[in-house]
């Protein structure tokens, strides 16, 4: 009984089917295929979409991925002398400018994780002054709209010689960036307001914030904050993320 049952629904199949034009079978087969090769292409791109990648401003730099919003404790391997591009007379230099030890990190003034390893940073700079110095670069991610203002505006505040102390304030008022507190900060730090606010609209330094975040893209730099602890003999020691103190201490100590 089973096995007439199993026969003649094997022989309903084949009428159905035996119904079809062969034409039509052959479209249907042709759309099905391509329904098939679609499903999975969009597998293939979420699975990229979920990554969670980005271009870092300018968009020729390696995909970039927002630390503020992944908080992120991890140091690598040293890497080879000379992966990092070199400090020079154009970079703001924060400690004795021969200190054995460099920290390069490249930050976004919009990124919280960077607001948070800022003061890590300074408290590196009191307990081990004249032993390292501090060279801060810009690395704008595309989706912090007010990052390449706010380097722009710390840039113009560094044409008169007050980088540092305008780049401490702009993470102490990071949820206010905008023109009005650029302005305001200026005011506050007895800047020249007539050279600075034609430095800020022109926006003056848009290629040199640029090409930072290029090359720290090139260094292997990949979201913010991201920094490079550099020995005397150049090795350096990728940091990513907002490490805590303890951390960085640890990397400084193995350098000394």
């Amino acid at each position: 009984m089973e096995e007439h049952q199993v026969q003649s629904n094997q022989s309903s199949q084949k009428d159905i089917f035996s119904h079809i034009p062969s034409r039509q079978a052959f479209w249907l087969g042709f759309i099905a295929a391509i329904l098939c090769l679609g499903t999975l292409g969009f597998i293939i791109l979420g699975s990229q979409l979920l990554k969670g990648e980005s271009l870092a401003f300018g968009g020729s730099v390696n995909a970039a991925i927002d630390d503020s919003d992944l908080p992120v404790d991890d140091t690598e391997d040293t890497i080879p002398a000379g992966a990092v591009p070199v400090v020079t007379a154009d970079d703001h230099i924060r400690g004795d400018v021969n200190a054995p030890i460099t920290i390069i990190e490249y930050s976004d003034f919009e990124c919280p994780f960077c607001s948070q390893f800022h003061p890590t940073m300074q408290q590196v700079m009191t307990d081990y002054d004249g032993q390292v110095r501090w060279i801060f670069r810009h690395f704008p991610l595309s989706f912090h709209p007010d990052a390449l203002p706010a380097a722009n505006a710390a840039e113009c505040a560094g044409e008169q010689g007050r980088f540092w102390e305008y780049g401490d304030a702009l993470f102490e008022n990071q949820t206010s960036l905008g023109d009005e507190l650029y302005e305001k900060l200026a005011v506050d730090l007895k800047i020249n307001t007539t050279q600075f606010n034609t430095c800020l609209s022109s926006n003056k330094f848009k290629s040199k914030i640029e090409t930072q975040a290029q090359e720290g893209g090139a260094a292997g730099v990949s979201g913010t904050p991201g920094s490079f602890i550099i020995g005397e003999d150049g090795s350096a020691i990728p940091i990513r993320g907002a490490l805590p103190y303890s951390s960085i201490k640890a990397a400084i100590d193995e350098l000394l």
